[in-house]
């Protein structure tokens, strides 16, 4: 039976690289390479430099394909998404089919850990329930953008007793405004940032984490928002693309 590797590479470092997901793509035969347009070209070229750098099976293919941009014009989140996953999971099931042996192993190389904030787990059930393609699956775990992110400001994900919360931007107003509280938020063009009215909340924020690009700052929120929403516009700009991520939380460790 053919079976699928959901490999994460973590958040842009080739060093993130763990022997386990070394050895995972070394056991391939087919290694899957996704293409987001020309701005995000160096997405493509971090999984490059990972392949030329570790795996030393002569024998195994890199095949790459393009992925295809979320339409989001007259439809919900929800159902913008489900279409896209929907689109995808059709490509999947055809690169499976023409570069896939029935005995044979392929991989995803997956950014950050394909359990935080990325769908290729979903997109590759869709795939097998449809039934079409028979195969099984296993996920390799990776570093996360949410540990570059603490190891590079030196912190702790959470304060002692105190609990952490992973979220969005679009859904930054409805969580919950608790002292000691952690607050992870991915996936946030909107810079919600910006309307947190929390005088004694501080901001630890990334970009492009483990890359070469790689900007962080760090303070009180209302101190530093607009040095982030300025240098974040600017590093876009420049770079035609970006992915970054903060935490905020008020508070300290012991705190009542």
């Amino acid at each position: 039976m053919r079976h699928i590797l959901i490999v994460g590479i973590g958040a842009g470092n080739p060093e993130h690289m763990t022997v386990q997901a070394i050895n995972a793509l070394n056991g391939a035969e087919v290694l899957f390479v996704p293409k987001k347009g020309e701005s995000k070209a160096q997405l493509a070229d971090i999984r490059r430099d990972i392949i030329d750098r570790y795996v030393s099976n002569t024998r195994i293919r890199v095949v790459e394909f393009d992925v295809p941009v979320r339409e989001t014009r007259d439809r919900s989140y929800d159902r913008s998404v489900d279409d896209w996953h929907a689109a995808i999971a059709e490509i999947y099931e055809n690169l499976l089919k023409d570069n896939v042996g029935e005995t044979d192993r392929a991989a995803f190389l997956v950014w950050g850990d394909p359990m935080l904030y990325d769908s290729t787990i979903r997109i590759i059930e869709r795939v097998r329930t449809r039934g079409r393609v028979v195969f099984d699956f296993s996920v390799i775990p990776g570093i996360t953008s949410l540990q570059a992110l603490t190891a590079v400001h030196r912190i702790p994900l959470n304060l002692v007793g105190k609990p952490v919360e992973i979220t969005t931007g679009r859904r930054l107003a409805e969580s919950v405004a608790e002292k000691g509280r952690t607050k992870v938020i991915m996936l946030d063009g909107e810079q919600a940032f910006l309307k947190v009215n929390d005088p004694e909340a501080w901001i630890y924020w990334g970009a492009y984490l483990g890359t070469e690009q790689e900007i962080v700052i760090s303070g009180p929120l209302h101190e530093v928002r607009d040095e982030i929403a300025r240098t974040r516009a600017e590093a876009r700009a420049r770079h035609g693309w970006i992915m970054d991520i903060y935490l905020m939380r008020s508070g300290a460790d012991f705190d009542a």
